[in-house]
């Protein structure tokens, strides 16, 4: 189980190694492989990204090729899932493209490309709603790899910052128009103090271990290090966000 230190303070987790994490993984690389192999979807950022929203051909139970999902080894109640994420970089992300402005790829080289799930950008100015309230996000790595192959990294106890930013910007509107509400100036206040108030966390994994976060989590993905080693695939790690019922859950649930 998570501790509380970790889940409630700290808003993250690394879990394992369990064979049963190892197991699905093995299971789902070859899907995985072969999922992005066949997709149509452009590899961003000087192809070294391959985003692959939806990408895994997993059950609604999250089994794979055969492989029941391992709910044993993760603190979660077994829920209906999407099928996963498949998250894939390869060696020199980030790299710069005309999809992308220069100030957004130096945020993402210099920043990890911080987010909080969930919150996408609406209309030419790129206004920020709440719009996927996720439950939790899980991560699984699929492949070995060395520490410094793009890593997940985190900012311990944004999370609690960025609940109590974006509570206070929906307080003064009904709870029925809240996914509707514009929170992009809360998320830039709240993601500023976050990077000077919270400490930044490396966390690379390989099968048999996954990251859990708190939904409210600020957290990127770090530049490949120079000489780290990855397969020829790139690093895959397989993501789940399951999505709560309403707005008004994600923002006031633990």
């Amino acid at each position: 189980m998570v501790a509380a230190l970790g889940w409630q303070k700290l808003g993250w987790q690394k879990l394992g190694p369990d064979p049963r994490l190892a197991a699905w993984a093995a299971a789902a690389l070859p899907a995985a492989c072969a999922a992005i192999d066949r997709s149509a979807e452009p590899w961003r950022c000087g192809g070294t990204w391959f985003v692959g929203v939806d990408a895994l051909p997993n059950d609604a139970d999250g089994g794979v090729a055969g492989v029941a999902f391992p709910w044993q080894a993760v603190p979660l109640d077994p829920v209906s899932v999407h099928r996963a994420q498949l998250s894939t970089l390869r060696p020199g992300y980030p790299m710069p493209s005309d999809q992308e402005s220069p100030a957004a790829f130096a945020f993402r080289r210099d920043r990890d490309a911080a987010h909080l799930d969930g919150l996408l950008p609406h209309g030419p100015d790129k206004r920020r709603k709440i719009v996927e309230p996720h439950a939790w996000i899980l991560g699984i790595a699929l492949n070995d790899c060395g520490a410094g192959a793009s890593p997940l990294v985190v900012w311990e106890g944004s999370h609690i910052l960025m609940q109590a930013a974006l509570r206070a910007a929906l307080s003064g509107h009904p709870p029925e128009i809240w996914a509707d509400v514009d929170v992009t100036e809360a998320y830039q206040t709240a993601r500023k103090a976050v990077f000077d108030q919270c400490p930044r966390r490396e966390v690379p994994i390989k099968p048999g271990e996954a990251t859990l976060l708190h939904r409210h989590m600020i957290h990127g993905v770090a530049p490949w290090a120079e000489g780290a080693i990855a397969p020829c695939e790139g690093r895959i790690i397989a993501y789940f966000r399951p999505e709560l019922a309403t707005v008004a859950e994600w923002i006031n649930r633990d």
